[in-house]
């Protein structure tokens, strides 16, 4: 990761993740311990005019480094139904793939 970008982009991008994580599971992602957990986090290590927090940055670094993680485990799901074999297949149904036929056999054998 060579930058950060905004705080809230990285938030916003968690919470993106945990859509897609919760439809599987049909409740909404805001019921979530997870959802609750990243607000109170974000909301925990934001600046204010009273305060700086020397550990925004880090929260900031470990938030996109979890939100990458969890972008990577849904895209290689994805990848894996796709393109994942599915069992031995007949010679035929493979000719058939590459755009072949296979040749008759003479006698109605084939």
């Amino acid at each position: 990761m060579a930058a950060l970008g905004s705080p809230l982009r990285t938030l916003r991008g968690l919470l993106r993740e945990l859509r897609h994580a919760s439809e599987r599971s049909g409740r909404s992602y805001r019921d979530t311990p997870a959802y609750r957990h990243i607000i109170a986090a974000f909301r925990a290590h934001r600046v204010t005019s009273e305060k700086l927090c020397r550990a925004q940055q880090e929260l900031h670094f470990q938030a996109a480094t979890y939100l990458c993680l969890l972008r990577s485990v849904r895209e290689h799901a994805a990848l894996h139904r796709e393109y994942h074999g599915k069992g031995e297949r007949s010679p035929e149904e493979v000719a058939g793939l590459v755009g072949f036929r296979l040749p008759q056999q003479p006698g109605g054998k084939g």
